[in-house]
């Protein structure tokens, strides 16, 4: 079956959807809407649905004519707090709220695939389980649902997600095996002294100072205690301390990331990240108070899944540029499944240029060639069509 063609063919369904959740965003664990609509189109293709699975995911299972492996496919739903400054005519009705990271499509591409295979239950035997998760972005949504038994009754053989992806251009496949999204941490510290007059510095223990040495040293980390082979980033991304220009505070609070993809590595930069906060503190007489967060472990994808999705894609996807070397920093709780399942998580290119469709994640401006989503759903139903015959 040409799965670029029958994804083309009902182009206009997934437009259609994507447009209406992009006008409609809902944050993490509140997209009640979306759910509900998710819910009404998994039901009338003839799918077994559950809903409020791990508070507002989406559960739907298809069953094959034959019987076969069981394939997990995952579509985010989240939206994010930020105004949107797209100016397209489907923008965001709701103010500080928009789908600023691709996910309405990911739902609409989810919904398609379902449909595609819904109307042809012989083009696979199995069983396929659309999972529509709440809260990824940073909430612990795929933790929720896998403790809500979303890996259960059945549970998948194989798992598989995809992500448009706004750093490469329509017609790009990032499909690679290994490592390929990072583990993330959030921190924060507070650095106390003791404040005093910003004239009499020397009777005053001053946390800015040290907060000032505590930034270059905590980034300096990745590049002086991680072999350049590896990779490692500390970022400082907030520091408040003070109100007044005559007063030195008595504390400081900065917070950040961390991202690493090896556990080996992680486990280094933890450790020197620790060192660093206490050396520092005592070197400037200042207590450093750490908190240190694991949003997601690292992505990993499954070798031998990921060469047989790729063999796939490069037979019978037109017009594509498939790299197998790419990986990014950035972060996704798709990790907790794939660590529990094995899988493949794939990036396709959603921007365009020439058509002023390339602003990055998470800006205001964020929006796609929704080419992207007639590759998007071929490569996805290719894939679960191959995986599961």
């Amino acid at each position: 079956m040409n799965y670029y063609q029958t994804a083309r063919d009902i182009f206009q369904y997934t437009v259609s959807l994507r447009r209406d959740f992009h006008q409609h965003p809902e944050l993490g664990f509140r997209e009640t809407r979306t759910a509900g609509i998710v819910a009404n189109e998994l039901t009338k293709l003839g799918l077994d649905v559950a809903t409020r699975i791990g508070e507002t995911g989406v559960v739907g299972l298809l069953k094959g004519e034959k019987s076969g492996p069981v394939l997990l496919l995952r579509f985010d739903m989240d939206a994010l707090p930020i105004q949107e400054e797209t100016g397209a005519e489907y923008a965001s009705v709701y103010p500080r709220v928009m789908h600023a990271c691709g996910h309405d499509g990911h739902i609409a591409i989810g919904l398609s695939v379902a449909k595609i295979f819904a109307e042809r239950r012989d083009l696979f035997s199995g069983q396929i389980k659309f999972v529509f998760q709440p809260g990824e972005e940073g909430l612990g949504g795929a933790e929720r649902m896998i403790a809500a038994g979303v890996l259960e009754k059945p549970r998948p053989d194989m798992a598989l997600a995809v992500h448009l992806w706004n750093e490469k251009p329509v017609g790009w496949y990032g499909i690679s095996a290994g490592y390929i999204m990072a583990a993330g941490e959030i921190f924060n510290l507070r650095v106390r002294g003791i404040g005093g007059h910003g004239a009499l510095p020397h009777l005053a223990v001053d946390p800015v100072l040290a907060a000032a040495d505590l930034v270059v040293a905590l980034q300096s980390i990745s590049s002086r205690n991680i072999s350049p082979l590896d990779s490692a980033v500390v970022s400082v991304t907030s520091m408040h301390g003070g109100d007044s220009f005559n007063v030195i505070p008595d504390k400081v609070a900065l917070s950040g990331t961390i991202r690493t993809f090896s556990p080996e590595v992680r486990q280094r930069v933890l450790k020197r990240f620790q060192q660093v906060c206490n050396g520092l503190g005592e070197a400037y007489d200042c207590q450093v108070d750490s908190e240190i967060k694991m949003l997601t472990p690292a992505v990993f994808n499954d070798a031998t899944i990921t060469k047989q999705i790729y063999t796939t894609a490069n037979t019978s996807l037109p017009n594509r540029t498939i790299d197998q070397q790419y990986r990014v920093m950035v972060s996704d709780d798709m990790a907790f499944i794939l660590g529990e399942i094995s899988g493949t998580y794939c990036f396709v290119g959603s921007a365009n240029p020439a058509k002023g469709l390339n602003a990055g994640h998470h800006h205001p401006s964020f929006d796609f060639d929704e080419e992207a989503l007639v590759n998007a759903v071929a490569l996805v139903s290719s894939a679960a069509s191959s995986l599961l015959n």
